[in-house]
């Protein structure tokens, strides 16, 4: 008995000592932004008027998703300008039902309307990013005797632009699909220089870092501004819808972030937490390129408070 006494009184002093944490502080550079985030409210009037033109827009834009009689190049392009101007997320279940209709009238994409590089790629791109499983030896018929992808691609920049694109929604093991990287790539390098704007930015930016691999709001504004407002074909419709809706969803965010700056500062981390960095704002940041669509707020918030402190509001 007298043993286990002394066992147990070492494992309590032991758990005592355990409790003492030192925690270094690693002096860490405060926050960048200040209290720059931590005053901002909605105006609620400017907020309304979007609001009210943007339901008027999406019904235009609708029904141009809807339309009939709209060749197959012209369907996935409009879904792809819709999706690069982030205002997909209005259409989901529209732009879901069309991406089906064309994968079981036609999945081994074959006829008329598959012998550009451009709209072959740019389908199987779409169609991979909404969960189809394409095979990559579709792309065979681009390739010579050799296995090798034809020289006479390189004069098609868009099209290349759009294999490029494509090659980034490989899997492991499909190694037509790496060679197609590593065409494009050094077609694209060199013709970069000679192409019009904004064709030009559109593939210098994508040699920097591909679409798949950004942040959909950065590319989204991104594309708003550098590419799609600068287009001769451009839709003036669906410009304007999507500079509302940037405008307006980024009214929400930074709401959120008021909020969440507020709560970070009274809550006062900087000083009871010092060997933490003072990164609220980045963490934020973080949440909106996971999940950024407005019907997200309410999960937006609470995730950075239990990120920066480990506490659930």
């Amino acid at each position: 008995m007298a043993s286990a006494a002394v066992v147990n009184h070492n494992i309590v002093n032991h758990i005592e000592e355990e409790e003492e944490i030192v925690r270094p502080v690693a002096n860490f550079s405060p926050s960048l932004w200040g209290d720059r985030f931590h005053s901002f409210s909605i105006d609620n009037q400017v907020a309304q008027n979007y609001a009210q033109e943007i339901e008027a827009l999406k019904e235009e834009t609708r029904s141009m998703l809807l339309a009939t009689r709209r060749k197959l190049a012209e369907t996935l392009n409009l879904i792809d300008v819709i999706e690069r101007l982030g205002i997909a997320y209005h259409f989901e279940k529209e732009i879901d039902d069309i991406l089906e209709r064309i994968y079981d009238k036609n999945s081994n994409f074959e006829g008329d309307d598959y012998n550009d590089l451009r709209t072959f790629a740019l389908q199987f791109r779409l169609l991979r990013q909404h969960g189809y499983n394409i095979s990559p030896k579709i792309f065979s018929k681009f390739q010579d005797g050799n296995g090798k992808f034809k020289e006479s691609l390189a004069s098609d920049a868009l099209g290349l632009l759009n294999l490029y694109e494509a090659s980034h929604v490989r899997t492991h093991g499909e190694d037509i699909l790496e060679e197609a990287l590593a065409f494009c790539t050094i077609r694209l390098e060199s013709a970069a220089p000679n192409l019009n704007s904004p064709l030009r930015e559109q593939v210098t930016h994508a040699l920097e870092q591909s679409l798949h691999k950004g942040i959909p709001r950065v590319e989204n504004r991104f594309f708003i501004s550098s590419i799609y407002e600068k287009e001769q074909s451009k839709n003036d419709v669906l410009l304007r819808f999507a500079k509302l809706d940037f405008n307006l969803l980024q009214m929400l965010h930074k709401q959120e972030l008021a909020e969440v700056s507020r709560w970070w500062k009274d809550l006062d981390f900087v000083t009871t937490l010092p060997y933490a960095r003072d990164r609220a704002v980045e963490c934020y940041f973080w949440t909106v390129g996971v999940y950024f669509e407005p019907q997200y707020s309410q999960a937006r918030v609470p995730h950075i408070f239990f990120s920066s402190s480990g506490h659930a509001r």
